[in-house]
């Protein structure tokens, strides 16, 4: 739950989420659980924010495919993970790196360290996702 604290005459409320309360849950993808982060809530659905983990023993199905969304960004926390693009090829991502994903870019994901982690952020919160040829 967030913490309780006085509004500022914004539509929203300051959201903390703390790591000792943290529960991932599984989601878009199988071989993923993802720790929503509040913003969903604190933005009416406006942002998206989640820490997704891999599932030890549970790799990718690279299957390629899109999102119908206006922004989304990729941070790994920790371990690696390699994605392919549609327009630059493959990438391998390590602790600190980052990814745009431009909106409708077709890509797939090809596999991921079993430690890995990372931090998506998304507009709006809530997309369509669709295969790709």
């Amino acid at each position: 739950m967030p913490d309780e604290g006085p509004t500022t005459g914004t539509s929203s409320r300051t959201t903390v989420r703390h790591a000792a309360e943290a529960s991932h849950e599984s989601g878009l993808r199988p071989f993923f659980t993802y720790r929503d982060l509040g913003i969903r809530g604190a933005t009416g659905g406006g942002y998206g924010a989640h820490v997704v983990r891999a599932v030890p023993g549970v790799q990718a199905e690279p299957l390629w495919h899109t999102h119908s969304l206006a922004f989304q960004i990729v941070f790994v926390l920790k371990g690696w993970v390699r994605f392919e693009y549609g327009d630059i090829g493959e990438v391998l991502l390590q602790p600190g790196d980052s990814v745009y994903q431009p909106p409708g870019i077709r890509h797939r994901e090809l596999a991921h360290s079993e430690d890995m982690e990372l931090l998506e952020i998304t507009s709006p919160a809530e997309f369509a996702t669709a295969l790709a040829p």
